[in-house]
């Protein structure tokens, strides 16, 4: 096979599939003796896993999942999918939490005592300079202490995960920050109904490729040659 066969099948360039290749997302391919690649099953096997995992994993996770497999490292693999899963699970749990927020503003995990910057950032899994950020957006109002320090209360927690859900969902912090007004002052929610549908969709998008991402690995496993 070609590059172009392969390139064909996905609507991508020839130089893509090269650029693949030698980015490790597909096996060193062989070369006739005038230099030409030669591509066989596997390597568009190998095409259709990558192509695969990206709307599922992100590109940047999709090439570190095929690297890993193409170098032999199975253990790496199966723990960048497990990540994935995970981090899916969260992002649901999360969006639960906030839509039932929207239903009623007390229905939020609850917290028993302030939180201190690093603790609500460990929370999340986000840098204090995040929160900073959020902070001078308008999206958080913590409370400060006579030393100066922030303190997160329940509903300073319930805006970060919101605005936490939000920011994963590609929205800018200007739009996050009206989205977190309306739930502090019980107004209108029908731009935070809209964007969590929207978000519902994404999570619901996301769960069905790594279905399929899944096939595909199961497929290239199956043909792959041995990593020596």
């Amino acid at each position: 096979m070609r590059p172009s066969d392969l390139a064909r099948e996905h609507g991508i360039s020839t130089q893509a599939v090269r650029n693949y290749e030698e980015s490790g997302f597909l096996p060193p391919a062989a070369r006739t003796p005038s230099g030409y690649r030669v591509y066989t099953e596997v390597h568009a096997s190998a095409l259709r896993a990558f192509i695969a995992l990206i709307p599922a994993f992100g590109h940047a996770r999709a090439g570190e999942i095929m690297v890993a497999l193409n170098t032999g490292a199975l253990d790496d693999v199966l723990l960048a999918v497990d990540r994935g899963h995970e981090q899916l699970l969260r992002d649901r749990e999360t969006l639960n939490s906030v839509s039932r927020a929207v239903e009623d503003l007390t229905d939020f995990e609850p917290v028993l005592r302030p939180r201190s910057i690093g603790e609500l950032a460990r929370r999340l899994g986000v840098t204090p300079a995040t929160l900073r950020a959020w902070e001078e957006a308008g999206i958080l109002v913590p409370q400060r202490e006579a030393t100066g320090y922030r303190t997160f209360g329940a509903e300073d927690v319930r805006d970060a995960e919101l605005a936490h859900l939000l920011r994963r969902g590609g929205y800018p912090l200007a739009r996050i920050a009206l989205v977190v007004e309306q739930i502090r002052t019980a107004g209108g929610t029908d731009t935070l109904g809209a964007a969590l549908a929207d978000w519902r969709r994404r999570l619901t998008a996301r769960g069905l490729a790594m279905i399929a991402a899944s096939a595909r690995l199961n497929e290239y496993l199956s043909v792959r040659e041995p990593v020596p």
